[in-house]
């Protein structure tokens, strides 16, 4: 569902296991020397990301790659998730209003594909910079 909702609206979209993230996730600019564990031919393998590319990490290493386009093993969403979080990212280009229509489309459905799910959706505004 998250993948389609970013292919629909042309903007990352991540979905996460919240529960197996070790301390707050954060986005920062990567130093290089960040572990990232990824599947590279079928294989769990470690990956560094390049030094300055924009990551989600928390304490224990690199969740995300590449904004939301390479997905960790870690904190992957699967069957078994009953915490998940989700980050839809935007630059200043998309219109507010698309954003939101996107955020809406995926409580739509998860609220379909999990009836009672408890559902909240924040918006976290880029800082002045």
């Amino acid at each position: 569902l998250y993948n389609a909702i970013s292919i629909r609206y042309a903007l990352p979209v991540g979905g996460e296991n919240i529960a197996a993230y070790i301390g707050a996730p954060r986005l920062v600019i990567a130093d290089g020397s960040e572990r990232f564990d990824t599947v590279k031919e079928g294989e769990v393998v470690d990956e560094s990301p390049e030094p300055g590319e924009v990551i989600w990490r928390d304490d224990q290493g690199v969740t995300c790659r590449r904004w939301n386009w390479r997905q960790g093993v870690r904190t992957r969403l699967d069957a078994s998730a009953r915490q998940m979080w989700f980050i839809l990212e935007s630059l200043p280009a998309m219109p507010l209003i698309a954003l939101q229509q996107a955020s809406d489309d995926l409580i739509s459905g998860l609220e379909q594909m999990m009836p009672g799910a408890q559902i909240s959706a924040t918006l976290i505004d880029a800082p002045a910079i």
